[in-house]
C-alpha cells in the first residue's frame, strides 16, 4: 500500500499528565526531541491548564520557548478556554487543540463547564482568531462513552461535530477518553461524523484501557480516517477520569501499519528506545507490546568489521 497515516504523537502531553513521577522541563523536552528525531512531525507537547490542578502540565511557556520553529514540524498545545488560548497564543505554539467534552459530567469536573458552555468558548476563541493565528483542531473528548454519564448518544456527538464544522476548525477528532469503545461503534461514529463534518478532516484518539485501542484504530482507518494520535510507551490517562489508563502505543501502530504496508514515516527502533527511556524515568514498565516483544522481524546485526 502507498496510503500515508499521519500519527500525532501525545506523550509529552497526554502522556505524561496522569503519571505520578514529574518530568521537569528538561526531561520533558528530551522527550520532544528524541520523538521528533523518531519521525514525529505533528506532536501535543504541552497544555495551558492551571498547574494547580494538573502538576503534570507545569512549564509549558518554558518548553515552547526552547522549541525554535522547525518548517514542516508543529507543536501543538491543549487548550480549554479563552485563558488557555491566549497562553497558546502568547507560547508560539504551531497548532492549538481545543477540547469540549461530550458530556455535563465529565465537562464539569474536567473543565469546570457544561458541553453548551464548553462549545461557546470555542466559538469565542474561533471569533477571536486572527488569519495569522495557529490553526485551531477540535477535539469532542468521550465521545464513545463517560465515567459519569455512562453512554453517549451518538446524536450528541453529531451535534458537537456539526458546530465545530460550522465554525471552520481546522480537523475534529473524536476522542474515547475512557477507552470503551469497540470497532463497529468507531465505524459508525466515523459515519456520522464524516457527514457532519463536511470537508473537515478527522482524527482519532484512542485508549486501550480494555484492550481495544488498536482495533479500534484498524477500524478507524478501514473507515477511511488517515490521522491518529498515539502515545510513545503507551503512555497516558486522564486525572479526572477513574481507572483511564494510557493511549494506543505509538510503536504498537507504527508496527501494525508498517507491517501492513501503510507509510507513518516513524523509526520504529527508535520509538521502542524512547518508550523504554521513558520506563527507565518513571521507574515502571511502560504499556506498549513492543516495548516487551520487540519488533518483527528482528534487525539485522550490525557487522563489525
Amino acid at each position: 500500500m502507498s496510503r500515508r497515516i499521519e500519527i500525532v504523537e501525545v506523550g509529552p502531553r497526554d502522556g505524561l499528565q496522569n503519571e505520578k513521577t514529574l518530568f521537569d522541563v528538561g526531561q520533558k523536552l528530551e522527550m520532544i526531541r528524541r520523538l521528533e528525531a523518531a519521525g514525529a512531525r505533528r506532536m501535543e507537547v504541552v497544555s495551558f491548564v492551571n498547574p494547580k490542578r494538573v502538576p503534570q502540565m507545569a512549564g509549558a511557556e518554558e518548553i515552547m520557548a526552547a522549541l525554535p520553529h522547525k518548517e514542516g514540524r508543529s507543536r501543538i498545545g491543549l487548550v480549554l478556554n479563552m485563558r488557555g488560548w491566549e497562553r497558546c497564543l502568547d507560547a508560539g505554539c504551531d497548532e492549538a487543540n481545543v477540547v469540549v467534552c461530550a458530556t455535563d459530567g465529565f465537562g464539569i469536573r474536567n473543565q469546570g463547564a457544561s458541553v453548551d458552555q464548553q462549545i461557546e468558548t470555542l466559538a469565542h476563541i474561533m471569533g477571536a482568531r486572527r488569519v495569522q493565528d495557529p490553526p485551531v483542531t477540535m477535539t469532542v473528548s468521550v465521545a464513545f462513552g463517560c465515567p459519569f454519564d455512562g453512554e453517549v448518544p451518538e446524536e450528541r456527538v453529531v451535534e458537537i461535530v456539526k458546530a465545530a464544522a460550522d465554525m471552520r476548525v481546522a480537523e475534529i477528532a473524536l476522542a474515547d477518553t475512557i477507552g470503551v469503545a469497540d470497532p463497529w461503534m468507531v465505524r459508525r461514529r466515523v459515519e456520522l461524523a464524516r457527514k457532519a463534518a463536511g470537508h473537515i478532516p478527522l482524527r482519532l484518539h484512542f485508549h486501550d484501557t480494555r484492550n481495544t485501542g488498536l482495533a479500534n484504530a484498524f477500524a478507524g482507518v478501514e473507515a477511511g480516517v488517515d490521522i491518529l494520535d498515539a502515545s510513545v510507551g503507551g503512555l497516558g490517562g486522564c486525572p479526572f477520569a477513574p481507572n483511564a489508563t494510557g493511549n494506543i502505543g505509538t510503536e504498537d501502530l507504527v508496527y501494525m501499519l508498517e507491517r501492513a504496508g501503510f507509510e507513518t514515516g516513524y523509526d520504529l527502533g527508535a520509538l521502542i528506545e524512547i518508550g523504554n527511556w521513558a520506563s527507565d524515568l518513571l521507574g515502571k514498565r511502560v504499556a506498549s507490546s513492543l516495548g516487551r516483544a520487540g519488533a518483527f522481524p528482528p534487525p539485522a546485526p550490525v557487522a563489525v568489521p
